[in-house]
């Protein structure tokens, strides 16, 4: 019989409410800074050669949102003044307070940061593609921070499929409300594997090859305006429709234009004081 080892261990987390009104709050949390190494070493199993290579990023502190972004605080943010495209009020499928907002695109994404930036004063945008595969590694070197494998008590992804020493497990169908699985990473973040892609601000690149070491998003041009920018953005984490290799650290999606829609793609954000792109 096969054991798997699945890493426990209790931390308390730094972390701010954002009161979006209406008893509607986003809780953010504050990741230290550091350095770690971006990508997936040459014998993980069903590594991409997109992973590759190995490079050491050194990344500023940052708050990033403890879940992806739920419909109610989409709600609530679509409903404050437009700044540049209008936004549905109830896009996802899913339907659910308290589940992460799908069927929306990236730039719907960077419209909700703009929203919520205006209203708080605070700079909101979506997380750099290191910075994303920093928070969700949270010191850890596995294909998964929990360890070298997943299961579905501990995430939501297309079960049917293992990964490693995994076993097959519940396979949803749909997405689940937000660290419904009560497991958090060290810097205590939910839902990092699976349940929703999450889009990153990086243009799509092949490889890590020239690619930034401070953290800041990977850009063909240095074009502010992010709504002319075309072409593929960066998706992470998986969702519940994918097999667990999708869900990994390291693993990078570039399958999707920034306008597409999925019942699979959600995103959370990113606040980071005092920090220029």
């Amino acid at each position: 019989m096969v054991k798997i080892v699945i890493n426990e261990t209790q931390k308390k987390a730094q972390y701010y409410v954002e009161d979006l009104g209406n008893g509607i709050t986003l809780d953010m949390v504050l990741i230290p800074g550091g350095s770690f190494l971006m990508g997936s070493p040459e014998d993980e199993l069903e590594r991409r050669d997109s992973e590759s290579p190995q490079h050491s990023v050194t990344i500023q502190q940052f708050c990033i949102g403890k879940y992806a972004v739920t419909q109610a605080q989409w709600k609530a943010v679509a409903a404050l003044p437009q700044v540049n495209r209008e936004l549905q009020a109830d896009p996802s499928r899913f339907k659910g307070d308290q589940r992460p907002v799908e069927c929306v695109s990236w730039y719907d994404a960077v419209e909700f940061c703009d929203r919520l930036s205006s209203h708080t004063k605070r700079q909101y945008r979506l997380p750099s593609e290191a910075e994303w595969e920093y928070a969700c590694r949270a010191g850890t070197t596995t294909p998964f921070h929990f360890g070298e494998t997943i299961t579905s008590d501990l995430a939501n992804y297309r079960a049917t499929e293992t990964y490693g020493a995994g076993v097959k497990g519940t396979y949803r169908q749909e997405t689940t409300v937000v660290g419904s699985f009560e497991v958090a990473n060290a810097f205590g973040l939910y839902d990092m594997h699976g349940n929703v892609f999450e889009w990153c601000l990086d243009d799509w690149h092949d490889n890590y090859e020239g690619a930034p070491t401070n953290g800041s998003p990977c850009f063909d041009s240095k074009n502010d305006d992010l709504y002319q920018k075309k072409g593929s953005a960066v998706l992470r984490g998986g969702s519940w429709i994918n097999d667990p290799g999708y869900c990994r650290s390291a693993y990078r999606n570039y399958y999707f234009t920034r306008d597409d829609l999925g019942n699979y793609l959600g995103f959370r954000i990113v606040y980071a004081a005092g920090r220029i792109l």
